[in-house]
């Protein structure tokens, strides 16, 4: 199958006179990995929420796998809310073979399924304790194991890491990685930039309900490069001021150097191999994916501020 797995055209979504989501495009190959990335209040959540049908845009279409996102469709999916919901008077086992048996997974099945899963995130020894019992971290992993127990093509994930240690982080990324290979498309909302520069092949930055960029994470690097070089050497620098590099800044045994119309990276390559410098390093800088947010849409919030505040995600 060659469909997109997902795919929004022109979608708007307004609640009363605040619009959430503006004309919003957006398409997720199968098989991809995408971060769709944005402060809270740009209008990330009213766009997972419109592509599993729970909301309806106002205009625009959207798609799950080739098709309006009916019952059949959305079965495929394995959708993890921001907002985190467990049945805590539940046995954690019976849970997750209630999760299992309404997607139409045999008793059976998800039963040792969910067993495997619990051991591998270290919940084993509390699969037959109530929900209520667990920490909140713990309740995360068990809502995260009911969201692959069915071994869906699509993982939505909005905010799937919020709350956690960094240990138990690295392994819900480790296997988000795991179910990629597995050929699953995965879709992350986030609003931590460096995890999703780890994560994702792929990004769309949307920032006050709108899109502001989309594409492949790689060539959005490339097409953003700044026109700083890092060069490492041997030597004094007095070569560099001969260049007529103004702007030399030393970070680390590195040299960040500022190009100008009259100084380019070649010509300072160039120098260097006239002036018998013993190059260590030579890189043209690539912004981090921060850098390119705040270019286009400004400095996203940190957490705390993002969980106060109020409004459309």
């Amino acid at each position: 199958m060659t469909e997109a797995a997902v795919r929004l055209a022109g979608v708007t979504k307004s609640f009363g006179s605040h619009t959430a989501v503006s004309d919003f495009d957006l398409e997720i190959p199968r098989g991809a990995i995408l971060g769709l990335l944005g402060p809270n209040g740009s209008g990330k959540t009213t766009s997972i929420r419109m592509m599993m049908a729970i909301l309806v845009p106002d205009r625009g279409t959207v798609e799950l796998f080739g098709g309006f996102p009916d019952f059949a469709r959305r079965s495929r999916v394995g959708y993890l809310p921001e907002e985190r919901g467990v049945y805590e008077k539940m046995k954690v086992l019976e849970q997750l073979v209630f999760l299992g048996e309404i997607r139409g997974m045999d008793r059976k099945i998800v039963r040792k399924r969910a067993m495997e899963w619990l051991e591998r995130l270290d919940l084993g020894e509390w699969a037959a304790k109530k929900v209520q019992t667990l920490s909140k971290g713990m309740q995360q992993k068990v809502q995260f194991i009911g969201t692959v127990l069915h071994k869906p093509d699509l993982l939505i994930l909005d905010e799937p890491f919020s709350g956690l240690d960094p240990i138990n982080q690295e392994v819900l990324e480790s296997i988000v990685l795991e179910q990629r290979e597995q050929g699953a498309t995965i879709l992350f909302s986030t609003h931590l930039m460096e995890q999703a520069e780890r994560l994702c092949e792929r990004v769309c930055l949307i920032s006050k309900s709108r899109k502001v960029l989309d594409g492949n994470l790689k060539a959005i690097k490339r097409r953003e490069r700044s026109n700083v070089v890092a060069v490492e050497f041997e030597g004094d620098d007095r070569w560099l001021t001969r260049l007529g590099v103004t702007e030399i800044e030393r970070v680390g045994y590195a040299h960040h150097l500022t190009l100008n119309p009259r100084v380019d990276s070649d010509r300072i390559l160039a120098a260097a191999v006239a002036e018998g410098v013993s190059l260590r390093r030579f890189e043209l800088l690539e912004p981090t994916l921060r850098e390119i947010f705040v270019r286009h849409a400004g400095d996203p919030a940190p957490e705390p501020a993002l969980k106060a505040a109020g409004g459309a995600r």
